[in-house]
């Protein structure tokens, strides 16, 4: 008996994957080509399509023994084609591209060796700049399977030492899954589901709250509680909280592909692989957005929302919304797959109920104005204080639009667009009306005091490009930025110091231009984070006398200037 239950459940097993593998096609990437980037066990810290603020995880997160330092090896033969150094996302970064057309890209480094160091430096004080995004020609660099290329470390937005590592495609520079490669890690382990949630698609996900339902395992499958829902409309799509784990590691890891069927059928389903940085926002539509923002948990939409123009997913013979309206009972399939084809499954029944009144739930607020905004139509709001207009590819579902009016301490209106539970993909430009001009090239507008854009005069109308809703304020700056020494001052013996360190601050926090000099020479203040400006001294600083100039611009033109005299 328990042989013949085996047997079913290998040949189950084994239909789910060939239909999983006909709905997307099989990979043809290079197994085994790759070797693994880091001198250092191999463990994951994060794999490719983990969900993370606005955007998909694009790469691999390699373990380096929780240290900065350890060596960083070329994955396979090729040359150095790019390097770039920037204060965050990457950090220090080096792209080597191989003669199979793909290229591989290593993260949040610390020192290259030598020879490229020596380069990039050179570089750099050419440009005058410390970050750079450097081509270099095919020739000057070329490197070897498990080469030494450059240290491990813990910079741009690193949050803790690690190797961030991708693998493109070198023509199209479209992020391949690199646990497609084949690279030695064993994983065994099916992925957990742990949410199952519903939606009405009679209205837009950004106007309901999604109905949650209990999972429980029974014989393997993944089940709900009830075992058949009801649903109060006729049409629903799914979304799960789902994660993986590989054999050995209790790190919660991305899934890679889920798939949604109707009565055995398959309507739609998305696969984490070959996504560009251009569509990686599409995040925001992939999830409930506005669910995450308020706190909750990540869930993964099985269907697309009307905006969505991403290709992580596939309409099969539907496109994931479930029509329910021939009040039958309708067996729903969910399956989730890791990258090594391991399969979780989700299995449940769901009915048409009494439809519930569809009306959207008006607010209380009588300062508020709602006006209804769609995906794929340019939606403009105006009145004789305020205009935007959004284009057509900014929302992902449709929406109703709250706008009002506050005044703030200073006397100032603030202008509340929407809020921050609904993303949009692109920017929008947004215009304030005032014909105040004392002061048309220090004017800022503020996006709920934390992003802060230059505003541009034009007709009597102050403009300026955000990408988020919500609060808004049109501010005078005039205030310069105000430079700290950290451990060093004008006049003293830096004989015993090898790094002069400074922060800088700003009322806006942005800054347009540093710029530091000795004896009218530029030098590399390196600003990691965008914390601290550090030079560590090198060739360019010679023993004796010297004069150091700091000048720092804001995004206004406001300019502080300090000089600093000291000896070495």
């Amino acid at each position: 008996m328990q042989k013949k239950i085996f047997v079913l459940l290998f040949y189950t097993f084994c239909f789910y994957v060939s239909a999983s593998a006909q709905i997307f096609p099989k990979k043809n990437y290079p197994q085994g080509y790759f070797s693994w980037p880091v001198a250092a066990p191999i463990g994951l810290a994060a794999n490719f399509g983990e969900l993370r603020p606005n955007h998909f995880h694009m790469g691999l997160d390699c373990r380096t023994n929780q240290k900065e330092n350890q060596q960083v090896l070329a994955a396979a033969d090729g040359y150095i084609a790019k390097v770039k150094i920037e204060p965050y996302g990457f950090g220090r970064a080096i792209y080597i591209n191989h003669p199979n057309g793909l290229t591989t890209l290593y993260a949040h480094l610390n020192d290259f060796n030598t020879a490229l160091e020596k380069y990039v430096s050179e570089q750099q004080y050419a440009q005058q700049s410390w970050g750079v995004f450097l081509d270099i020609p095919a020739d000057l660099f070329p490197v070897k399977k498990g080469a030494f290329i450059a240290y491990s470390g813990n910079t741009g937005g690193s949050q803790g030492p690690h190797v961030h590592f991708e693998i493109r495609d070198t023509k199209t520079d479209k992020v391949l899954n690199p646990l497609l490669f084949g690279f030695p890690i064993t994983d065994k382990i099916s992925p957990d589901i742990l949410k199952l949630a519903m939606y009405d698609r009679c209205i837009s996900t950004y106007e309901q709250i999604p109905k949650f339902f209990t999972l429980k395992k029974a014989n393997g499958v993944y089940i709900t509680t009830p075992a058949l829902i009801i649903a109060n409309t006729d049409k629903v799509s799914f979304a799960v909280t789902a994660f993986d784990r590989y054999t050995g590691s209790t790190n919660k890891n991305g899934i890679y592909k889920s798939i949604i069927y109707d009565n055995e059928a398959p309507q739609a389903g998305f696969e984490l692989d070959s996504i560009s940085y251009n569509e990686t926002r599409y995040l925001n539509a992939h999830i409930d957005y506005k669910l995450r923002s308020n706190g909750g948990a990540y869930v993964q939409h099985l269907s697309k929302l009307p905006g969505d123009n991403s290709t992580v997913y596939k309409e099969i013979n539907g496109d994931g919304v479930i029509n329910i309206d021939d009040d039958s009972i309708h067996t729903v399939k969910i399956e989730v797959y890791d990258a090594y084809g391991n399969l979780s499954l989700l299995q449940f029944k769901i009915k048409r109920g009494p439809e519930t009144d569809k009306k959207l739930e008006q607010d209380s607020s009588a300062y508020f104005k709602q006006k209804m905004f769609h995906p794929g139509f340019v939606n403009i709001f105006e009145n004789d204080k305020i205009s935007f207009i959004l284009p057509g590819n900014a929302l992902y579902d449709s929406m109703r639009f709250r706008y009002s009016e506050t005044m703030s301490k200073n006397g100032s209106v603030v202008f509340q667009l929407h809020n921050t539970n609904v993303p949009l993909h692109k920017y929008f430009t947004l215009k304030i009306k005032n014909s105040n001009t004392n002061f048309s090239d220090k004017m800022v507008i503020s996006r709920s005091g934390a992003d802060f854009s230059k505003a541009l005069y034009e007709n009597g109308w102050y403009k300026a490009s955000f990408r988020s809703f919500g609060n808004f304020q049109l501010m005078v700056d005039t205030i310069p930025p105000v430079i700290t020494p950290v451990g060093f001052k004008s006049g003293m013996n830096a004989a015993k110091l090898n790094q002069i360190v400074f922060t800088i601050n700003d009322n806006t926090e942005e800054l347009k231009n540093f710029t530091a000099t000795i004896d009218g020479n530029w030098v590399r203040f390196t600003n990691d984070k965008g914390r601290k400006f550090i030079y560590s001294f090198d060739e360019k600083l010679a023993a004796g006398n010297h004069v150091l100039n700091i000048s720092v611009e804001d995004m206004v033109g406001n300019k502080t200037e300090k000089i600093f005299y000291f000896t070495r």
